[in-house]
């Protein structure tokens, strides 16, 4: 390209001639930045047994987020809702219900789990699914059970249940366990919109939440949460494989004096389940 310019130089003025110059080193970092994304990687924010123990004050910005992945789910600060992370946007689902793209560029988070999203393998279901005959049909899609999957489902659904916790003002804060009592539940009929989430092996639960975790956002994105309970209706599935994760961990008295000795595994089962 850069030969083509000089050859042609004296069809340019000059001022335009090195404007378009300057131009290139900037399309270059923009092409390289985009070639580096590594769509095979996993990226967290926090621990989650830290999350389920308490740990609800947020410390990594959104905007840094961002940069770490365009497709994922977390827990916003105080424990306001849910999280959502799709085409590069956040969405927070309030404890209220109210679901909308976070603009807030202070915000920070306690907990999150993003990569930039490459589907590698994409299947259309026309067929009404309950939810323990759709895990069923992704286990079927996912064939390494060591593997990590972040998973992508657009479609229709005949039915769709969901949840958000209250926010959090008191310390010491309870335990997420200790405040199922406190969630509120979403039901939604012949609905429509994007599921994200992931399948992710047993080793890495207690940094992260091991087995299926979906969170909902409505096409009309005023509605969404994590999902408790769905029938599906007509999906599109699609699936990319990773390989490689890492762990940001916070910087904080709370943290440094958290207890990860205990064992969180059945606390996290019961809250994603949203019951004991």
């Amino acid at each position: 390209m850069l030969n083509s310019l000089l050859r042609k130089r004296n069809m340019f003025p000059a001022r335009a001639f090195m404007a378009v110059l300057l131009a290139l080193p900037t399309l270059a970092n923009a092409q390289a930045r985009k070639a580096h994304h590594d769509y095979h990687h996993l990226f967290t924010a926090g621990v989650a047994s830290g999350l389920m123990g308490g740990l609800y004050d947020g410390f990594y910005p959104v905007d840094s987020l961002k940069t770490k992945g365009d497709f994922g789910l977390g827990a916003p600060d105080k424990l306001d809702g849910e999280l959502l992370v799709l085409d590069g946007k956040i969405y927070q689902t309030q404890y209220t219900g109210k679901t909308f793209e976070v603009h807030d560029h202070t915000q920070r988070i306690p907990f999150a789990m993003v990569n930039f999203f490459k589907a590698g393998t994409t299947i259309h279901v026309q067929q009404q699914m309950d939810k323990t005959t759709f895990y069923h049909l992704l286990d079927s899609l996912l064939p390494n059970i060591n593997g990590m999957y972040a998973i992508h489902i657009k479609g229709k659904f005949r039915y769709l249940k969901t949840r958000a916790f209250p926010p959090v003002s008191e310390q010491p804060y309870p335990q997420l366990a200790g405040m199922l009592d406190r969630q509120r539940f979403f039901q939604f009929n012949d609905d429509s919109g994007d599921l994200i989430g992931y399948r992710l092996p047993a080793y890495m639960d207690n940094t992260n939440i091991s087995g299926y975790h979906f969170h909902y956002l409505s096409d009309q994105k005023t509605a969404g949460g994590h999902i408790v309970d769905l029938i599906t209706s007509d999906i599109v599935i699609e699936i990319a494989a990773l390989d490689s994760y890492t762990v940001q961990v916070p910087s904080n008295p709370a943290f440094n004096h958290f207890d990860f000795k205990k064992d969180r595994a059945e606390d996290i089962k019961s809250v994603e389940r949203g019951k004991r």
